[in-house]
Order: structure tokens, then C-alpha cells, then sequence
């Protein structure tokens, strides 16, 4: 295996984050269509393919062919029981921090959002629902398809493989504090969403160290994207209602 320095581990996981928000950022001053729907765009363009990349390159130098062995090295048996139940019991303890520790994240950041979003366009607000709502119905109803496809089955996968898996596993430095210290970069690269960081965090180190202790990376797949589809019903009953 061929192991990633602290150097390499930080190019691979802020390459792509740069990437995709630099060209977001430029894009969305002159963006005819829903914000939201040119991220989308945009990551399907450049986040997914770079960090795909990463992960086909390394299991070719380490099999001698492109595929995505990178991101399951070491893993063990994954019995479907125990995934669910504990993504679930996770997606449980998601609902408990949206509820009593997002909230007060947002308000202790209220007024650095502000001041940010005041300076953009109104479609960075992806929660500027009145803004969304002056888009055609059936604009409406593709940006929630492609958002639903993007952020359910597509993002949140590749992602857990190349954080969870790839990055993990191929990290030099390894140790208890390993999982954790990958989870944490992978909140700070969330660039196109600063200010709920800390949210992030209390979110996905739990369910990444379990998932490393037990070997399982279907653990924070399944957990992924429960959450994320559960976030985007929630935004398209928003839209569509």
C-alpha cells in the first residue's frame, strides 16, 4: 500500500474543495438557474471526478488496474443488521443535534453569514426559498431531481469512500486519533458551506470512528445518506410546496 503523507493528505482533501468552490463562486454572479442546482452541476463536473481520480490512481499503482480497492482497504465483513441499525441509531443522534446544537451554531454565526450572503447574490442563500421561487415550476422540479441524485446517491458516497475509506486507510501516520482527525477535514472542506463546521464535526466523528472500529464503511455510507436524503426532502417539500 502506498501510504499519504500529511502533506498529500491535505492536497487531496482541499484540491478538490478549492476546485469546485472557486468555479461555484465565479459561476454564480452570472448564474441563470437555481444556485443550488449549479453546485450540483458543477461538483458532478469536478469534486466527484477528482476524488474519484485519486482513489483509481492509487488502486492502479497498488493492483496494477483502475478500480476502487484504494477504498476498501482493510475493511472487514459488513453484515446488513448491524449496518442499519447503527446508521440508524447515528441518524438518531443527528436528529437530536439538528435539533438542540445547529441552532445555536447558526445564531453564534448568525451575523458572519450575514455579512457574507449581503455581499453575494441572492442564490447563495440556498435557503433564500422566496429567491427559488421565482424560477419556473419545472426548473424547480429538476433542480430537486438533480439535488436528489447528487446529494443522496452520487456525493455522499464518493465521499465515504474516499474519507472514509481511501484517505483513512492510506493515511501514514495511523492511530486511534486518525478516523477522527480525517472526519475534521472533512467538515473544514465543506468551503461552499463555512458556518456549520462545528455541527459537522460533533456529526460525523462518531459515526466515522465507529465505522473504522468495526471495519465497516457502510456504517457512515448508510449514515451519509439517510441524513442527506432526509435534507433534501426537506428542502424539496420546501420548494415544491
Amino acid at each position: 500500500m502506498n501510504t499519504i503523507s500529511t502533506k498529500g493528505l491535505l492536497l487531496r482533501i482541499f484540491i478538490p474543495t478549492a476546485t469546485i468552490s472557486l468555479l461555484y463562486l465565479l459561476l454564480g454572479f452570472f448564474c441563470p438557474i437555481p444556485h443550488l442546482l449549479l453546485f450540483c452541476l458543477v461538483g458532478s463536473v469536478t469534486l466527484v471526478p477528482i476524488e474519484l481520480w485519486f482513489m483509481l490512481s492509487a488502486s492502479k499503482k497498488e493492483t496494477g488496474a483502475y478500480s476502487l480497492k484504494s477504498a476498501f482497504a482493510g475493511q472487514g465483513k459488513a453484515p446488513v443488521l448491524q449496518t442499519v441499525v447503527i446508521a440508524l441509531l447515528f441518524f438518531g443522534l443527528a436528529g437530536l443535534l439538528s435539533a438542540f446544537f445547529a441552532p445555536v451554531e447558526n445564531q453564534l454565526f448568525a451575523g458572519a453569514r450575514g455579512a457574507v450572503l449581503s455581499r453575494l447574490p441572492a442564490g447563495f442563500d440556498w435557503a433564500n426559498y422566496a429567491y427559488l421561487k421565482t424560477f419556473s415550476r419545472p426548473v424547480l422540479i429538476f433542480t430537486c431531481v438533480y439535488y436528489g441524485i447528487f446529494n443522496v446517491a452520487v456525493a455522499p458516497v464518493v465521499e465515504e469512500l474516499f474519507f472514509r475509506g481511501y484517505l483513512t486507510s492510506h493515511y501514514k501516520k495511523q492511530s486511534a486519533a486518525t478516523p477522527v482527525l480525517i472526519a475534521v477535514l472533512f467538515s473544514l472542506y465543506h468551503f461552499w458551506l463555512p458556518f456549520n463546521n462545528l455541527f459537522r464535526i460533533a456529526l460525523f466523528v462518531p459515526v466515522a470512528y465507529v465505522a473504522y472500529r468495526k471495519k465497516n464503511i457502510y456504517i457512515s455510507i448508510a449514515f451519509h445518506c439517510i441524513c442527506n436524503f432526509v435534507s433534501t426532502l426537506g428542502f424539496a417539500m420546501a420548494v415544491l410546496a
